[in-house]
């Protein structure tokens, strides 16, 4: 359909929309309807009053006449949003393709205590755990090391000890170090208290 014979329909849309904040794809046909053409023609007078209009929830709602700046802030976070999201969808894709443990992992962040063979001890985070073995991210490597790792009570559990074997270590960041490591069982004594 030509634009000229939309344009009385769009500009009543547009009316509708400001006055109400919005329009349902109803209130287009409605008004191609009152204007005595095919209502089927909804989606060419959207696209036409698309400037005007914001697609949102099931709604097209009417945008205020905003400042250049306001505008750009707005495109930048769509842009961010659609990168993050994209960022996001590839990083999961990825990781189920190259996921060999046969565990699955829960994200578990969790203060601990974690004791080397030599008697050191040190606090350190959780970042997921399985079954079979735990990632910890903190200030070291451990790379190679038999630890015992101390969980306090978890929401009014009891204190665990674990005994693991770190087989992996990669700098994360400057003096940030995440080691990923098996369990190998449960270390008998208590830790003491520092």
């Amino acid at each position: 359909m030509v634009q000229s014979e939309l344009r009385g329909v769009i500009d009543g849309v547009l009316r509708r929309a400001q006055r109400q904040g919005y329009v349902v794809p109803r209130d287009v046909r409605e008004e191609l309807t009152r204007a005595g053409l095919p209502d089927t023609e909804w989606k060419d007078v959207l696209n036409a009053a698309r400037e005007s209009l914001h697609y949102r929830q099931g709604r097209y709602h009417f945008i205020q006449a905003i400042s250049p700046r306001l505008h750009e802030q707005q495109s930048q976070q769509q842009i961010v949003f659609h990168s993050v999201r994209e960022l996001i969808r590839r990083h999961l894709a990825a990781k189920a393709d190259n996921e060999r443990r046969q565990q699955e992992r829960i994200d578990f962040s969790y203060p601990v205590k974690v004791q080397t063979e030599d008697q050191r001890e040190f606090r350190i985070m959780t970042r997921d755990i399985s079954p079979t073995g735990i990632r910890l991210l903190g200030n070291r490597s451990l790379l190679g090391q038999k630890i015992r790792v101390h969980f306090a009570p978890v929401h009014g559990g009891k204190e665990c000890n674990f005994e693991v074997r770190v087989l992996w270590s990669c700098e994360v960041g400057d003096d940030l170090y995440e080691n990923g490591g098996v369990f190998l069982g449960m270390a008998n004594e208590d830790m003491k208290d520092e």
